[in-house]
């Protein structure tokens, strides 16, 4: 039963993950363009994006360890959706929630705006790629779903 809630509630979060990410790359490669400046608003949504991020982690974590998707015994790298779970998503995860808090200490130690939306740009591009690479998506056939 708890099980069952917190996946869907990871697949759900997953959602305003994207979004945010999305939108802050978006708003900060058009920022970048216009040479305008790092505002309030850039700060709320990269601070969104880094809190969902980790809140997604730590509820990935949690699942880590309660999925039946997720078996510790070597048989398990030879099938592909339980060696997905096991390492790979896990893994790239862990890599995209670093980059992005990485990336959040870059933007709040640039000495300039252009210098804060070119690492939002960057980092959070590289997380999101990373994200939507790692996702059990339903047509990747690994037992994932929309929601």
């Amino acid at each position: 039963m708890i099980y069952q809630i917190i996946k869907h509630f990871h697949s759900g979060l997953r959602w305003l993950v994207i979004l945010f990410l999305l939108t802050a790359i978006l708003s900060s490669l058009y920022k970048m363009l216009t040479k305008s400046d790092y505002s309030k608003y850039d700060k709320v949504l990269s601070i969104a994006s880094l809190s969902t991020v980790h809140l997604q982690i730590i509820l990935g974590l949690l699942l880590y360890f309660i999925s039946p998707k997720v078996i510790f015994k070597a048989e398990s790298m030879s099938n592909s959706m339980l060696r997905f779970f096991l390492v790979e998503h896990s893994i790239l995860m862990i890599i995209s929630a670093i980059a992005v808090t990485i990336g959040f200490r870059f933007i709040k130690r640039a000495p300039v705006p252009y210098k804060k939306h070119l690492n939002t740009v960057l980092f959070y591009s590289a997380s999101l790629l990373i994200i939507l690479f790692s996702i059990p998506w339903p047509w990747k056939n690994l037992g994932g779903s929309w929601f």
